[in-house]
C-alpha cells in the first residue's frame, strides 16, 4: 500500500521511515528510527531524486509505482551515492530501462564500484551550475564535496525555490507521517539534528561553509534534505545552527561534564563540581561516559563552550569510554573549546597526563594545565580544588 504525500501539483514525497534497526551506519543509536527521503517530479519529464535504503525497499517501490501510475521514469538524480540513499538505484534502473542517471563524474565512478556494471550509456553527467529542464521545473546543480562524501552534490529547483540538500540539514529520527518541520516544535528535534550534524558531517566544517556560501546566493524558500523533516518556513533557525556548528562556535556558554568512574568517587567529584557551577549561575550537564553513547556526548560538546573530563586511571591508561569520546573529538575536529581535567588513581594516577597528550595537538582547544588529582576518593581539603576549578570556569 502506498504511503505517498503530494507536496505540490507535480512533486511528491516517496520516501519512507523505519524504526526496526537500532543503529544508523551500524554505529549511531537511532532510538526514534530514521527517515529516508526521496522525491519524485511528475512534470513533462519525470525525475526521481535519489532512492532509499534497502530497509524501506518495499514501501519505497510501492510509492514510486503509485505516483508514476503507468508513466515511465525519465531521470534518476543521484545527489549522494551512500547506500542509505542509493541502495535501490540498480533495481530502479532495471524496472525503468529508459531512465537516465543524472550525476557528476565522481558519482558515476562510485556507481560502478557498487553495482559492477557499465552504465555510461545511461548516464547524463552534470557539473557545477549545469541545469536540467523537466518542463515547468528546472534543476540546477551545485557540488558539495565532503558534505559528507566527496561526490555529494545538491540541486535547486528554480521554479519552486527548493534546495534539495542531500545530507545537509538532515536529522536522525523517523517522520511518522509528518513531513514538515513547521509542524514539529523545533526544540523537539534540535538535539537529533545536532547529533546528526556533529557525527555525520561535523569534521567537515570548511566544506559546509562553502556549501552555505553557495546557498546564500540562491533564493531558497524551502529545504528538502535526505533525512528528517522538510523545511518550508523559518529556514534561518536551522541555517543559523549550521553556521555555528560548521565554524565550531559554541551555541551556549556552559559546561559539559563527562566522567568515567568505577566505584563512584570520580563521579562524586563531577557532581560536586556541577553543584558549585550552579551556585555561580553556570549551566552544566553531567554525563556518565559508560552509559551514554559517544555520539550524544559529541553533540553536547558542539553545544557548550567548556568541557570537563573526569577519568579514573584504568590499566595505567584513560578509562576506555572517556578515551573513546576523546578520539571522537579529535576525529571530528572539534575546536574553540576550553577543556579542564580531573584524574583519579589509587596508586598511579596518569589519566590526566594521557588526556592532555590527546588534547594537545587539537586545533583551537584551550587546555587548563591545572589538573585535579584524586587518589582513590576525594579528601575534605579538595573542596578547595573543585571550588577553584568552578571559579576558573566561571571567570572564563
Amino acid at each position: 500500500m502506498q504511503a505517498i504525500q503530494q507536496i505540490s501539483p507535480d512533486l511528491f514525497y516517496v520516501g519512507a521511515s523505519e524504526g526496526r534497526h537500532p543503529l544508523f551506519e551500524n554505529i549511531y543509536p537511532i532510538p526514534h528510527g530514521m527517515s529516508y527521503n526521496s522525491y519524485l517530479f511528475t512534470d513533462e519529464k519525470t525525475a526521481l531524486l535519489d532512492t532509499c535504503d534497502s530497509a524501506v525497499r518495499e514501501q519505497f517501490l510501492e510509492n514510486i509505482t503509485g505516483v508514476l501510475a503507468g508513466r515511465d521514469l525519465d531521470y534518476v538524480v543521484v545527489h549522494h551515492m551512500e547506500p542509505d540513499h542509493a541502495a535501490l538505484l540498480d533495481e530502479i534502473l532495471n524496472r525503468y530501462p529508459a531512465a537516465k542517471i543524472v550525476c557528476n563524474a565522481k558519482t558515476s565512478q562510485m556507481i560502478t564500484q557498487f553495482f559492477h556494471r557499465d552504465l555510461s550509456a545511461r548516464t547524463h553527467l552534470v557539473k557545477e551550475g549545469d541545469t536540467l529542464s523537466l518542463g515547468h521545473h528546472t534543476l540546477s546543480f551545485y557540488m558539495a564535496p565532503m558534505v559528507h562524501w566527496p561526490e555529494v552534490m545538491v540541486s535547486y529547483d528554480t521554479t519552486d525555490k527548493i534546495l534539495f540538500s542531500a545530507d545537509a540539514f538532515g536529522t536522525f529520527g523517523e517522520l511518522n507521517g509528518t513531513l514538515f518541520a513547521d509542524n514539529i516544535p523545533f526544540a523537539d528535534f534540535l538535539p537529533e539534528a545536532r547529533r546528526y550534524y556533529t557525527n555525520i558531517v561535523g569534521k567537515y566544517g570548511n566544506q559546509v561553509q562553502m556549501l552555505l556560501k553557495k546557498a546564500a546566493s540562491l533564493d531558497i524558500q524551502q529545504i528538502f534534505p535526505l533525512h528528517g523533516p522538510l523545511w518550508r518556513t523559518n529556514l534561518n533557525s536551522l541555517i543559523d545552527k549550521y553556521q555555528q556548528w560548521s565554524t565550531y562556535t559554541p551555541e551556549e556558554k556552559g559546561t559539559l561534564i563527562i566522567y568515567g568512574s568505577i566505584y563512584g568517587h570520580t563521579e562524586a567529584a563531577a557532581r560536586i563540581l556541577a553543584n558549585k557551577l550552579a551556585v555561580k549561575g553556570i549551566t552544566s550537564e553531567v554525563y556518565d561516559a559508560s552509559k551514554t553513547d559517544s555520539s550524544y556526548l559529541l553533540a553536547k560538546a558542539f553545544q557548550y563552550s567548556h568541557i570537563v573530563l573526569a577519568s579514573v586511571t584504568y590499566n595505567n591508561g584513560i578509562f576506555p569510554p572517556i578515551e573513546t569520546f576523546l578520539l571522537d573529538m579529535r576525529a571530528h575536529m572539534l575546536q574553540n573549546r576550553t577543556v579542564h581535567l580531573i584524574q583519579n588513581g589509587s596508586w598511579a594516577p596518569t589519566s590526566g597526563k594521557l588526556m592532555s597528550v590527546l588534547l594537545a595537538d587539537m586545533k583551537g582547544i584551550t587546555l587548563d594545565d591545572q589538573i585535579i588529582t584524586i587518589t582513590s576518593a576525594l579528601k575534605p581539603d579538595q573542596d578547595f580544588d573543585l571550588e577553584s576549578l568552578a571559579t576558573r570556569i566561571s571567570e572564563s
